[in-house]
């Protein structure tokens, strides 16, 4: 009988709080093999979650954006071998804008139980927080480096956004994240809805969502802080 893989989601920051309900931090604290993004940060978390195996006895596996897909399958063995596994991205909810989907969607291809638990997703707390259409969203990841290729594509999205009433959400490496906001003032319509959710969960956190018109002159610094933008047209 194969073993369960758990999807066990992580803080959004640093701060050292307790992310996970006591109810899903006990279903895993007995496992000893995971698939982790980042291992430094994945056994950091694990000791703070108190998992039962001294934490460098712990079996890791790397999966993040170098793992050549013809080496995801065998990630598998443990779980294969009657083992459950706990796979554990860099931030926030495993599978959802990161590579761990690929190790989900061939764990339901050989018959492998997975069971996502419950924890904090900066996707769903930022549309949560913006005032924006929450029946119908989607989430694009990163928008094009090219600043021309940029406002072409933020101009689709608000297009789309309006014909559709469809909210729009993306990320932008932080340390661009300034230049996307003033970028965002400059190209969509006053009218439109501009939500950031910046340093979610943590002392710092910061939403600001207004009407583009109605931005207030002093924009919060947003460098090298982690960041949702969303913006709502309809």
């Amino acid at each position: 009988m194969s073993g369960t893989l758990f999807l066990i989601p992580a803080p959004l920051g640093d701060e050292t709080v307790a992310w996970l309900p006591e109810g899903e931090r006990a279903k895993i604290v007995h496992i000893a093999h995971f698939v982790v993004e980042a291992e430094k940060t994945a056994r950091k978390h694990l000791k703070a979650l108190g998992v039962a195996t001294p934490i460098r006895e712990l079996a890791m596996s790397a999966l993040n954006e170098h793992t050549k897909p013809a080496d995801v399958a065998a990630l598998l063995a443990p779980l294969l071998a009657g083992h459950d596994v706990g796979l554990i991205s860099e931030a926030g909810c495993p599978a959802v804008a990161d590579p761990g989907a690929q190790l989900v969607a061939l764990a339901h291809e050989r018959g492998i139980r997975v069971e996502p638990l419950i924890g904090p997703s900066s996707i769903l707390l930022a549309l949560m927080a913006s005032g924006a259409n929450g029946q119908t969203f989607a989430f694009h990841g990163y928008l094009p480096v090219d600043a021309a290729d940029k406002a072409k594509a933020i101009r689709e999205l608000e297009l789309r956004s309006r014909k559709n009433n469809e909210t729009q959400l993306f990320i932008e490496t932080p340390y661009r994240n300034n230049a996307l906001l003033a970028q965002l003032r400059e190209t969509l319509a006053p009218g439109t809805r501009l939500a950031v959710a910046c340093d979610l969960t943590l002392p710092t956190q910061t939403i600001v969502s207004r009407r583009v018109a109605d931005w207030p002159q002093t924009a919060p610094d947003l460098h090298k802080r982690p960041a949702i933008f969303v913006i709502h047209a309809a």
